[in-house]
């Protein structure tokens, strides 16, 4: 935090006020209005029921699972491992706002090594994509982009490249660039054999995989010659990079992403570089693997709807299958993109065009259960009566589990149409399927509720009067400067809890300092990241527009009445001091038992 020393505050300030805070974690979170509140999925821990809320008003966040909370800074700082510098200058590249140079070294949240690897990547995005375009090395790459209907501006935003057939033409750049050839072996961008040194994806086109940020942290090359290796390369895995937490393209699908409302998922970066040239923009894809319960819970932050568009051959089915489930365990609403069998969706862009894939292809989606009856009937033999009783059974367990009963319905006419079979009898069937999902989600809710969460809100609910009635005053502090006034004048920092007391000290600063009553603002100011937490736990707490005199006086005299009741700390030690001085041991082991006793219950209540 040194750096708030060496940038001026008003500089701080406007950055800050330029970027507004629902806009930014709307990039990492699917942030839906309640009130005059947003609220979404915690990104910082895992859950299903959305206690994260966003105040545009007051410009801060707060989670009410896990206690996590402050301003866009904050945010930025507790989400990417920023230090305070790194997430200033992100604010300040959005806004445009100019960031001083403080002619000092720059914090950052990473080790030199990944700093340098990062460097590394980008130098090498530049060259391999320098040489796809404007080199004979480069001519084969360009003519196999060309022959797959690929155009310069795609190739251009997507950073397409080709690393050139010589062993030693990678190694010798960065060499020249300062690079320790150690590191780069490390990263995997070199390869050691025989003593020799010579370039990872040397003869390869260049897929490169960039972070939700536009960084590139890895490559996908892919041969496309008869040479030896094999046909498909990423690099290898880092710190940087994790294939079970990326998904290629994701820096550039995610805007259009949260404006369609949904995600289309593919399994290659061809499938997704074809898409997006033909106008499909929200599209991602897994990095080599299969969909992961990470990545799915990722895009359920985001997005409430993914169509999945996977090759229509059996293994395309089945990744299918298997990326539904962990989507739909996420949250997810899953579609499945109308590809004919043994269809792939780049190469249906080829052959039919850009309008016929948006409108045959993904608009023309399938429902999830519609899929699941196709997938699941490949498994029977439909002609044998157990088979189709098994069939209509398992179909029943995945229809039970939609909530609209209109849909429901729907899909139980179907069955009863095509199978000849009573639509009550199917009804009961299905009551008796949802009757046990309830059950199975009563006891995961039970099992759910039995961490912080539960222990957050009951503890909440337990508070002793004389501390809701600090919390709330602090709340009305915390946007009032005349509240303010009085309760300085009538209470000063006589609070009864040790946190309370540290935020009144620092508001009363803060307030001196002749600032305006901006909680975010005040957030800023603080140094401790648990303070900070709670500020903005306090902040979010529901206050009265109108409010009198009489609210104020009746939180002053119940916070007065417990200060009075309860002796501090410092009064029981001078106490416990006199009877030690007074020879009187008994006496003085009663006072240090109830100094340790009031110290526990400040330890709970904090």
């Amino acid at each position: 935090m040194c750096m708030l020393n060496r940038i001026p505050e008003e500089t701080i300030e406007s950055i800050r006020k330029a970027n507004d805070i629902v806009d930014l974690i709307g990039e990492y979170v699917q942030l839906k209005k309640q009130g005059k509140n947003f609220v979404g999925l915690c990104p910082f821990h895992s859950e299903k029921t959305p206690s994260f809320t966003v105040t545009q008003e007051k410009q801060i966040f707060h989670c009410f699972g896990c206690g996590k909370g402050g301003n866009i800074v904050t945010f930025l700082m507790e989400m990417e491992s920023y230090s305070f510098y790194e997430a200033l200058e992100l604010l300040s590249n959005r806004s445009g706002i100019h960031l001083p140079d403080t002619g000092i070294k720059k914090e950052s949240s990473l080790s030199q090594e990944n700093q340098s690897i990062l460097s590394a990547y980008k130098w090498l995005t530049k060259l391999y994509n320098h040489l796809l375009r404007y080199t004979k090395d480069g001519k084969e790459g360009y003519q196999y982009f060309k022959d797959r209907g690929i155009s310069d501006e795609s190739i251009e935003a997507f950073q397409l490249g080709f690393s050139p057939r010589v062993k030693d033409f990678t190694a010798e750049f960065l060499e020249k660039k300062g690079f320790h050839q150690q590191l780069l072996i490390k990263a995997g961008l070199l390869s050691l054999q025989d003593d020799q040194v010579t370039d990872r994806f040397m003869g390869k086109i260049i897929f490169p995989i960039r972070n939700h940020l536009g960084k590139t942290i890895a490559f996908g090359g892919r041969n496309i010659s008869n040479q030896d290796g094999p046909k498909y390369l990423n690099s290898s895995e880092s710190d940087l990079f994790q294939k079970g937490k990326l998904f290629y393209n994701f820096d550039l699908a995610k805007r259009h992403i949260r404006r369609e409302g949904e995600a289309v998922l593919f399994e290659g970066y061809m499938d997704v570089i074809s898409a997006y040239q033909a106008g499909v923009k929200n599209v991602i894809a897994t990095l080599g693997t299969s969909l992961t319960q990470y990545q799915a819970k990722l895009l359920k932050r985001y997005v409430d709807t993914v169509i999945l568009c996977y090759d229509a051959d059996n293994a395309g089915m089945e990744a299918t299958y298997k990326a539904s489930i962990l989507l739909r365990e996420a949250g997810c609403t899953v579609k499945v993109a109308k590809l004919q069998e043994n269809q792939d969706p780049d190469s249906f862009i080829q052959a039919h065009g850009a309008e016929a894939f948006k409108n045959e292809v993904i608009q023309a989606s399938d429902t999830f259960i519609n899929f699941y009856m196709r997938y699941l009937k490949k498994e029977y033999n439909m002609s044998l009566e157990g088979d189709r009783i098994h069939y209509i059974e398992e179909v029943l367990k995945q229809i039970a589990m939609i909530s609209s009963s209109v849909e429901r319905e729907y899909y139980l006419k179907e069955l009863s149409n095509e199978y000849d079979l009573s639509l009550n009898s199917l009804k009961d069937d299905i009551q008796k399927n949802r009757q046990k999902g309830i059950q199975r989600d009563k006891r995961e809710k039970n099992r759910y509720t039995t961490n912080s969460k539960q222990n957050f809100y009951q503890s909440k609910k337990l508070l002793p009067a004389f501390q809701n009635a600090e919390r709330q005053l602090l709340a009305y502090m915390l946007q009032d400067l005349s509240i303010t006034n009085k309760v300085q004048k009538e209470l000063g920092a006589s609070f009864n809890i040790e946190a309370h007391k540290i935020i009144v000290t620092h508001l009363y600063a803060f307030y001196e300092e002749g600032n305006p009553a901006d909680v975010s603002l005040f957030i800023e100011r603080l140094t401790d990241q648990n303070l900070k937490q709670f500020v903005s736990e306090i902040a979010m707490l529901p206050v009265n527009k109108n409010i009198d005199d009489q609210e104020i006086d009746d939180y002053l005299r119940t916070i007065r009445t417990q200060t009075n009741d309860v002796p501090s700390i410092k009064t029981l030690k001078q106490q416990q001091k006199q009877a030690e001085q007074h020879n009187n041991p008994i006496k003085a082991a009663q006072i240090a038992m109830e100094i340790i006793k009031i110290q526990k219950q400040l330890k709970n209540t904090n």
